[in-house]
């Protein structure tokens, strides 16, 4: 990895860290670095990889598309990209009637750009105020940055965009009280992602679309990180507040299974926001990842994976939660999503530590590490990452 460091470093820009080991080959949840040693990945590439890693199915749609139509760009229509909006936008069961229209990128990043362009073009200029959550992340792009409750990361890039309202995440008194004929839109994640693995408390998105109804604001759920059965339901809010539907939704790490695809999805009035010229992506809707994004769709539905994201989610966090670890303060999350909350800032430790007992997670915060693994882990291996940690956190706290 020494050589491969240094060629990183002189190849790649500095804007993140230079990883610590290289990865060459996966096959289900585990995966092997250059070294020939093996890992059983928790991280799955920050939620992506729903599937695992070479996935017989995504493998197969890839393989055939690729070679029949790699690509169009948006000047001609493709099937496949037609097919996978057509899924999407009959996904949620909303009804015909709420004309539900879909917009295919490459990235999260991209869907909340286009997420809030629909906002801006179906105000018209009427109203440009914007509620998001402090801690809250929906990408680095300086759209999707300016609704970021991070100043870290803001600060460098200012002036982002203004008129942003940040409210404490999961204080309904504080949203409602954010939120008036003004609001353009609301932007919330269900389940704060890089912010620690914060599930939204029992009532909160109720009372946000409570809020955007009662002053005609968008409500718009980022499900970047939560979509595609992770929490246990299809959508991470289904899971937390099944009676809440939002008026624009956002989606993309897992939708393609490794394959870059992001959409916007939005109905009712919103879905018809969007003019020709308005938006556009020379790969959106591309091909090979709408094929990926099937393949993965129809996986994740055949095999009952939400169903399993439940159970093993369940057992991870029961078994975290068992630990016994004087480093271990709290176990939150859903699903296949988990954060361990530690009572000291050394989750990076952990993490490296984990590394060497051949274990991957993700120091997602200085306290707390995040454990996404693929949705289709067993349960010896949910006990197995749950063993490889507790051998990790003994090495700091023996």
């Amino acid at each position: 990895m020494g050589d491969l460091r240094g060629r990183w470093e002189a190849a790649f820009m500095a804007n993140y860290a230079t990883p610590p080991l290289a990865l060459v080959r996966g096959e289900g949840v585990r995966v092997w670095d250059t070294e020939g040693r093996e890992y059983l990945d928790c991280v799955a590439g920050i939620a992506v990889s729903v599937l695992g890693h070479a996935h017989p199915a995504v493998v197969e749609a890839v393989t055939r598309q690729i070679g029949t139509l790699a690509h169009t760009s948006n000047l001609v229509a493709n099937l496949p990209a037609l097919a996978l909006a057509e899924r999407l936008r009959d996904l949620f069961g909303w009804p015909a009637e709420t004309g539900a229209r879909v917009f295919l990128g490459n990235s999260g990043a991209e869907a909340n750009e286009a997420a809030l362009k629909v906002v801006r073009r179906h105000w018209g200029g009427a109203r440009t105020r914007l509620v998001s959550t402090v801690g809250g992340f929906h990408g680095r792009t300086l759209g999707a940055l300016s609704l970021t409750g991070q100043p870290a990361k803001q600060e460098p890039f200012a002036p982002l965009i203004p008129d942003v309202a940040f409210v404490p995440y999961g204080d309904a008194a504080a949203l409602q009280a954010a939120v008036t004929e003004q609001t353009a839109a609301v932007f919330l994640e269900p389940v704060q992602g890089e912010n620690g693995i914060r599930p939204a408390p029992p009532g909160y998105l109720e009372a946000a679309r409570a809020a955007c109804d009662a002053t005609g604001a968008l409500l718009v759920l980022d499900e970047i990180q939560g979509a595609m059965g992770r929490t246990g339901e299809f959508f991470a809010h289904q899971t937390l507040a099944p009676g809440v539907r939002p008026d624009v939704l956002t989606m993309a790490k897992g939708l393609g299974g490794g394959l870059p695809i992001g959409a916007c999805i939005a109905l009712g009035a919103a879905a018809g926001a969007l003019r020709p010229g308005d938006h556009g992506s020379t790969f959106g809707g591309n091909p090979v990842a709408c094929a990926a994004a099937q393949a993965v769709l129809d996986t994740v539905q055949a095999e009952g994976l939400a169903g399993n994201a439940r159970a093993m989610g369940d057992r991870l966090a029961a078994g975290l939660r068992a630990l016994g670890s004087p480093l271990v303060a709290q176990v939150r999350g859903a699903g296949l999503w988990q954060g361990v909350v530690l009572a000291e800032p050394v989750a990076a430790r952990v993490e490296a530590a984990a590394r060497a007992a051949g274990l991957l997670v993700n120091a997602v915060q200085p306290d707390v590490l995040r454990l996404a693994p693929a949705l289709v882990i067993s349960a010896a291996e949910v006990d197995t990452a749950v063993s490889l940690l507790a051998t990790a956190l003994k090495e700091l706290r023996p």
